[in-house]
């Protein structure tokens, strides 16, 4: 069994305050979804912070553009620090993501830590060769873009 992990790390000229806001709303992860996945939140309406166990089910297109639900949990809340989404249903037979924020000089460090493990055991681990791990890059840059647009790009 292989567990993967994606690591991406984004300067944010903004403050603490400003990019929690922002990343703990739900509402917001549309905006950092590239369109073509269909994201849509389907057990609205919802709070606008996230807390531990808060469910949120979306509907989403990750591959070939089929539609399949998602279910997330946040397990864990720290304000203003981080805190941490947990596949309950969908694609991974893991999926683990913790977003980190910290205070630095002119702004904020954003840290993503996505460990996760394809399903199909070997076929997986294949599929995650030919075209997943592309695809979660592919996605993250897109997150990456769609944060510049909003905040600034980090001088």
């Amino acid at each position: 069994m292989s567990i993967y992990q994606l690591k991406t790390q984004q300067k944010i000229p903004a403050s603490l305050d400003e990019v929690w806001d922002f990343i703990s709303s739900p509402q917001n992860l549309k905006k950092i979804t590239p369109s073509y996945m269909g994201f849509e939140i389907t057990n609205g309406p919802i709070p606008d912070k996230m807390y531990p166990g808060m469910i949120i089910a979306y509907k989403v297109s990750p591959v070939l553009g089929i539609p399949m639900e998602w279910v997330t949990e946040i397990t864990h809340v720290k304000d203003r620090t981080y805190f941490v989404d947990e596949q309950r249903v969908g694609p991974y037979s893991i999926w683990h993501h913790q977003h980190h924020l910290t205070e630095i000089d002119g702004g904020v460090l954003m840290d993503d830590i996505v460990s996760y493990l394809p399903p199909f055991g070997p076929f997986g681990k294949i599929a995650n060769s030919l075209f997943i791990a592309s695809q979660l890059k592919v996605i993250f840059d897109y997150r990456f873009e769609a944060v510049e647009k909003i905040f600034g790009k980090f001088p």
